[in-house]
């Protein structure tokens, strides 16, 4: 995979469960880190003293975290709803050249600010909440 804009990684949310993803805001920085845990299964026999990790075991988790400009009123009035229910919605980001990662998030931060001479701007994160999909484009 070549160098890619930045700005071709979208995040998209699916509000009503409808199925129907709508770019939420015109995200300037955005971020996904996929983690997981290791499970150390170590013991007395263990060759060497060397660590030993359990394959497939262990919590594996993604997180989304982006800022920029909200698109619209509506957009706002969403992402602000969804984050004040503590609501966990499918959402999709979509990695250029790489496929789009989708699942169920909740909105765990949600920040504003905005300078005298300027816009709103405004910063969020979001936390997995079940399985995740990948899709390859």
């Amino acid at each position: 995979m070549g160098a890619q804009r930045g700005k071709d990684l979208l995040l998209k949310l699916d509000s009503d469960g409808s199925g129907s993803f709508v770019t939420v805001a015109g995200l300037r920085a955005r971020r996904i880190a996929f983690n997981a845990e290791s499970v150390d299964v170590t013991d007395s026999d263990s060759v060497g003293r060397w660590r030993e990790l359990l394959e497939g075991a262990g919590v594996r988790r993604a997180g989304l975290s982006g800022g920029g400009i909200f698109r619209d009123g509506a957009s706002d009035a969403a992402v602000r709803e969804i984050f004040f229910a503590g609501a966990i919605r499918v959402w999709q980001v979509v990695i250029p050249d790489f496929g789009t990662v989708a699942g169920p998030f909740q909105l765990t931060a949600l920040e504003y600010a905005g300078e005298h001479a300027g816009e709103v701007s405004y910063e969020m994160a979001l936390e997995s909440a079940g399985a995740l999909t990948f899709t390859a484009e």
